[in-house]
């Protein structure tokens, strides 16, 4: 059983759990037209900032709490605070708002403007790019520096932010700025202009060597969502706004809708209604999101899990947690309203479910009750040593009360030590040494009833999601893992300084302490939404990667690290790690596995989980479809040292 430890991917910044009440929220609104010495002008970000600010004063917004940083300041609303959006200003309304939120305050961070990269230079993106946004007074490389000169980098972006989150502020981030290497350019007869600026524009050298090295840097921790108007290999653009004259970003004129229509909705909702709407021009451009409250509402209550609807399907399936028997509300709008009906799910694919026949046309999906879960069946309980002095009463009764023998048993209790240990189907007790076979904690305020109705929702979890991942996955006798691995090994004897880093193989013994890092490289030609999950030998399931809702799309070529560390208390036993890898399309919705680790996300799949998913599967193996799931299994062994072994 493991530890996590923390992964060492670093994505751009901000995040966080919507607009609570007027002096409660604070926001940094940043639009940069006009550049002093780069030849890149805009004509929407002054726009763009003007029309957040209206949308956040008419939300109930204090003006007198937004910053707004712009080189034209006309228009905007009474008592907002005005300074030109150069880097200096910039670090200042950061380090002022930084100053002044308190726990529980919520802190919006706005961009529009241009975005580029430059190689990373420290190590933490994993052999990426360090990302970055313009101010004003942005100029190109300079080599005296080894920087772009008066960038905003990310890495400054994320001292500032992770301090605010660690002292429990929530952050928001609304970026519209693109940061593709396609440059930036007009379109023809001028109709759009992407914002993004390629290295070569910025005189920013083809390779750069390591300044240094990063620490294991964790993701930022805490309460955030961020949302940005492109995916990461596309641009952001603005538009005229009819023939008025004026140019907006197209992210923040739709963004800005929604948030003025929606009076409440989850922030993963509210970025797909955004979505739905940005159709203007022809050039794609689809919005993405990521963080911890993506699916909490505008006002960080929990919102109901909510899926989109297209031609009579909705577009989430096993892999979602979805199963048959399910039931939903349906609605005509991504923002919500009156349910127009109710349905139950007869069929549930790996990523897709069709509405029952003859169901009204809708667009938007909100599961109201999951399906039963099936039920764990259990062979006889058996005692380990008659007469061992240990009163099993109350346990036999809670056997006695949770006991199946109509099939064959995915579990043998065992009743030892006090306790009832959960052995597999062969009954066979600490096979792997002492304490190797699980054994049943009750937990403060637990009676050994409930405690066993934990232990065996857990255990049901983690073998509903080994078949459900065998039932999917995707197999080839020619083709290549879509991830290349590389572990290593950090010992850290009884959990003190780790050591240096040094090659392992998770198949032979593994000490309690280790810290295990996996580096891993998508070398699959597309994109990937990849998950990592650990099942425990107690059948607990812990999510490795990605952390906290942030995003686990690996573009083709990139790679991205993640560790963990084993728990000094663990017995002798014989782990999984499932690494989980999702083929997706430009621009598709991200598939996070991690989500259905809890037990109440994935909910009575019944025998859907060993049965073949639809029609093509008979024959995927030598089919040029793309699987649904690319899986690989990685045993870890984890032997402890007894004592006056050397």
């Amino acid at each position: 059983m493991l530890q996590i430890f923390r992964s060492a991917t670093i994505f751009l910044l901000l995040a966080a759990q919507p607009f609570p009440a007027k002096a409660e929220l604070r926001a940094v609104l940043v639009g940069v037209g006009d550049y002093l010495t780069l030849d890149a002008d805009l004509k929407g970000p002054a726009n763009d900032v003007r029309l957040m600010a209206e949308v956040l004063v008419a939300r109930g917004i204090a003006a007198s709490e937004i910053a707004v940083l712009t080189s034209d300041i006309t228009g905007l609303p009474a008592g907002v605070t005005t300074a030109p959006p150069t880097k200096a200003a910039i670090m200042a309304a950061l380090t002022q708002v930084a100053t002044r939120a308190k726990s529980g305050d919520t802190v919006v961070f706005y961009f529009s403007g241009h975005g580029a990269q430059t190689p990373d230079q420290n190590g933490d993106e994993n052999g990426g790019s360090d990302e970055m946004f313009l101010p004003a007074d942005a100029a190109g490389w300079k080599g005296d520096i080894g920087a772009v000169e008066n960038a905003l980098t990310d890495d400054e972006l994320y001292a500032w932010a992770q301090p605010l989150l660690s002292r429990g502020v929530k952050l928001v981030g609304l970026i519209d700025a693109c940061h593709s290497d396609t440059g930036f350019r007009a379109l023809p007869s001028q109709s759009a202009v992407a914002r993004g600026l390629a290295p070569q524009d910025l005189n920013v050298p083809d390779t750069l060597a390591p300044t240094t090295t990063a620490a294991d840097t964790p993701p930022l921790q805490g309460d955030f969502v961020f949302l940005y108007s492109s995916q990461s290999d596309q641009r952001s653009f603005e538009y005229p706004v009819g023939n008025t004259g004026l140019w907006q970003g197209a992210f923040t004129r739709q963004l800005a809708e929604v948030l003025r229509t929606s009076p409440t909705a989850p922030w993963a909702q509210v970025l797909a209604a955004t979505t739905a709407t940005m159709q203007q021009g022809t050039t794609p451009q689809m919005p993405d999101g990521e963080g911890s409250m993506l699916a909490s509402n505008l006002f960080g209550t929990p919102a109901p899990q909510r899926f989109e609807v297209r031609n009579g399907v909705i577009e989430a399936g096993l892999l979602q947690g979805l199963n048959p028997g399910d039931t939903f509300s349906l609605y005509p709008s991504a923002e919500g309203g009156t349910a127009i009906a109710n349905v139950t799910l007869n069929q549930v694919d790996a990523r897709s479910s069709p509405l029952p026949s003859g169901t009204v046309k809708a667009a938007w999906a909100e599961r109201d009750q999951p399906a039963a879960p099936p039920t764990l069946q259990l062979a006889a309980p058996r005692i380990a040593v008659a007469d061992d002095g240990y009163d099993y009463s109350a346990w036999r009764a809670a056997l006695a009360a949770a006991a199946t023998a109509s099939a064959p048993a995915d579990l043998t209790p065992i009743l030892t030590e006090g306790t009832v240990a959960l052995a597999g189907p062969d009954g066979a007790l600490d096979p792997q040494g002492p304490h190797s076979t699980p054994r049943i904690t009750v937990q403060a305020d637990e009676t050994p009833e409930l405690a066993l109705q934990r232990s065996l929702a857990n255990a049901a979890q983690s073998l509903r999601l080994r078949r459900l991942f065998a039932s999917v996955a995707g197999r080839s006798l020619t083709a290549q893992p879509p991830l290349q691995l590389n572990w290593q090994r950090k010992p850290a004897p009884d959990c003190g300084q780790p050591g240096p880093a040094q090659p392992v193989d998770l198949a032979t013994d593994v000490q309690p302490c280790d810290q295990l890092w996996l580096s891993f490289q998508n070398t699959s030609g597309r994109d990937l939404d990849v998950s990592i999950l650990y099942f425990n030998a107690d059948f607990s399931i812990t999510p490795l990667w990605p952390q906290r809702g942030l995003s686990n799309r690996l573009a083709a070529g990139e790679n991205a690290r993640a560790g963990f560390q084993i728990n000094p208390d663990s017995a002798a036993a014989d782990e999984d790690i499932l690494v989980l890898a999702v083929p997706v399309d430009p621009g598709a919705a991200r598939v996070d596995l991690t989500l259905l680790a809890d037990p109440a996300t994935q909910r009575g799949a019944g025998d859907w989980f060993s049965k073949r998913l639809d029609a093509d599967t008979a024959t995927r193996s030598f089919s040029t479809k793309p699987p649904k799931l690319l899986m690989i299994r990685q045993v870890v062994r984890v032997r402890p040292t007894l004592k006056g072994e050397h």
